[in-house]
C-alpha cells in the first residue's frame, strides 16, 4: 500500500513540476519576451517612424513632387503603398501641377497607443497648411490619424493611415 501511495504521490509531483515548467516557459515566450521587445526605446522608434512618415506623406510641393512622393513611398508598405501610389499619380500630381498646390504638414502631438514586437499603432495630431494659385494665403487644417505600422527587416513602415 505504501509503495503504491508513494508512487502515486511521486507521479503527481512530477506532473505538477512539468506543468509548472510548461507554464513558466509559455509565460516567458509569449508574455515576457514580447514585452521586452517593446520597451520604451522600441516605442520611441515606432513613434518617430509614424511622425516623420506622416509629415512625408502629407507634405509636397509642385516643384519637387517626384522627390516628395518617393520619400513618402520609402516609408510605406503593403496595400497602403499601392493605394498611395495610385492616389498620388492620378489625383494629387495633376492637381498639384495645374493649381500649384503645396502642402506643409507638421505633427502637433503623437503617442503610441499599441505596440507589439512587429506591429504598432500611433495616434498622430497634424497641422497642415495648403496653398495654391487660387488661395496663396493658404488654408489651415488640423486633423488626427491612426497610423498603423509594421516592422519589416528592422524598419517600421506605415501600412495604414486612417483618419480619426
Amino acid at each position: 500500500r505504501r509503495s503504491v501511495r508513494t508512487l502515486v504521490t511521486s507521479a503527481v509531483m512530477v506532473l505538477t513540476l512539468l506543468a509548472s515548467a510548461g507554464l513558466a516557459s509559455w509565460l516567458y515566450l509569449f508574455q515576457y519576451r514580447p514585452d521586452q521587445q517593446t520597451d520604451p526605446a522600441a516605442a520611441a522608434v515606432a513613434l518617430d517612424a509614424a511622425t516623420t512618415g506622416t509629415v512625408a506623406l502629407l507634405s509636397y510641393s509642385p516643384e519637387s513632387l517626384e522627390q516628395d512622393f518617393a520619400a513618402a513611398k520609402a516609408r510605406l508598405t503593403g496595400d497602403f503603398l499601392s493605394y498611395y501610389t495610385q492616389f498620388t499619380e492620378k489625383i494629387v500630381t495633376p492637381a498639384a501641377r495645374e493649381k500649384s498646390v503645396k502642402t506643409e504638414a507638421s505633427v502637433a502631438r503623437a503617442a503610441v497607443s499599441r505596440i507589439e514586437p512587429d506591429t504598432a499603432e500611433v495616434l498622430v495630431f497634424i497641422n497642415q497648411t495648403t496653398t495654391s494659385k487660387e488661395n496663396p494665403d493658404g488654408a489651415f487644417a488640423a486633423s488626427s490619424v491612426k497610423v498603423g505600422l509594421k516592422k519589416i527587416d528592422g524598419t517600421w513602415l506605415i501600412e495604414s493611415f486612417d483618419p480619426v
